[in-house]
């Protein structure tokens, strides 16, 4: 057995404003934001979580948040030379940071290159500024093609656009005008999200009104369709990429690779071989409060939790993060990162066929057409439960 491929995430957790369909850990940036103190807590927590490395080298990094943007390109530049000096970079290392249009418009995009970020993801959601203000964004449509266009110029040519649809009182004309427009700047990479109502955010408590569910699928089906026309693989149930732009980042997470998570609230999944030559996978956390963290960060009481995935919920994890590949995973990836054999999941695989939701070619496990509309239905087939009834 070998470990999977090692990435890193890094959690800013501050934002100008939370939006409020956002359930991510987020809270609003006070007057003065505690940049180098969190740089320092930032390090200190990946010094703790080091040994979980194993001594790979990272393949991917992301700066999520929050707005990652509210950080100057010299204390990103402070993160990424700490962590550096820790661990080693693969080469062509892939170092992603999220931005939102209305931080950074006029921002100095050639400095967060010299930082080493290489990658930027722009939280664009929509060109049309009614609808920015119905999901209450801080940014116009102005803005984020100000933005974009300044990194471009810059030399960034990296980019993702982060595109949501089936926003209120949007129409079908809407979500693919904003397709066009998103297409016209010529990135390599869009992620297209249905806007959803999540527990815990203000649109919950107080519903606007969304796009019934046949008029969002027929929003998802135009919108693949001009994307694809427009050169773009659809290789993952939301992301989108010209050959060989896909996210290093997402993939490791959809392959099942480790990641450590560092940062307020941060998560990460890490792989060890125990004595016997068995893979064991667990997942860490960080206390999600910025000011909490802020105080543990040099202790053990910044790790909120850490806990074994159990050997019955292998399978299910697994297929939780593969299956959502447009273009399938190989079946050996489900031995090499869990450690199982095909016959753990057999009667998982004959029911889904029998749906007709997987197909098996080539030794690859690939969600047909169906199994992509009722994606949520065919991961529910690998729970431990679901399994004994298959």
């Amino acid at each position: 057995m070998t470990l999977p491929p090692l990435s890193l995430y890094i959690h800013i957790p501050w934002c100008v404003k939370k939006c409020p369909y956002c359930d991510f850990n987020s809270h609003n940036a006070p007057d003065s934001l505690p940049q180098h103190e969190y740089v320092e807590a930032l390090l200190a927590d990946l010094d703790r979580d080091l040994p979980l490395a194993q001594g790979r080298p990272l393949r991917s990094i992301f700066f999520g948040g929050g707005t990652p943007s509210l950080f100057s390109p010299d204390n990103i530049g402070r993160i990424l030379d700490g962590v550096n000096a820790r661990l080693a970079f693969a080469p062509g290392i892939e170092i992603t940071m999220e931005t939102n249009p209305g931080t950074v418009e006029h921002g100095d995009f050639a400095a967060y290159r010299r930082a080493g970020v290489n990658r930027i993801s722009f939280g664009v959601q929509s060109f049309d500024d009614d609808a920015l203000q119905r999901i209450g964004r801080i940014h116009d449509a102005r803005q984020a093609e100000r933005a974009i266009k300044r990194a471009q110029d810059d030399g960034l040519d990296n980019l993702n656009l982060d595109l949501m649809y089936a926003l209120p009182q949007q129409t079908l004309a809407g979500a693919l005008a904003d397709i066009e427009r998103a297409i016209a700047f010529g990135t390599p990479h869009l992620s297209h999200y249905q806007l959803t109502l999540e527990p815990n955010t203000a649109f919950a408590a107080n519903p606007p009104p969304l796009p019934d569910e046949d008029s969002a699928w027929d929003m998802q089906e135009a919108c693949q369709t001009r994307i694809a026309a427009a050169g773009f693989g659809h290789y993952e149930v939301s992301a989108y990429a010209k050959p060989g732009r896909e996210s290093a980042h997402n993939l490791n997470y959809w392959h099942f690779g480790d990641y450590l998570g560092i940062g307020a609230g941060a998560h990460g999944k890490y792989s060890s071989i125990d004595e016997v030559g068995a893979l064991q996978a667990r997942r860490r956390w960080k206390v999600r409060a910025p000011r909490g963290y802020l105080e543990h960060a040099k202790s053990e009481r910044v790790i909120g939790g850490d806990d074994a995935v159990a050997h019955d919920q292998l399978a299910f994890e697994f297929m939780l993060n593969g299956l959502r590949l447009s273009g399938g995973i190989p079946l050996a990836d489900f031995h090499a990162t869990t450690g199982l054999g095909r016959d753990a999941i057999q009667p998982q695989l004959d029911e889904a066929t029998r749906r007709g939701w997987l197909a098996i070619e080539n030794a690859m496990l690939r969600p047909t057409e169906s199994g992509q509309r009722f994606l949520n239905d065919l991961i529910t087939l690998f729970l431990p439960d679901k399994g004994r009834q298959a």
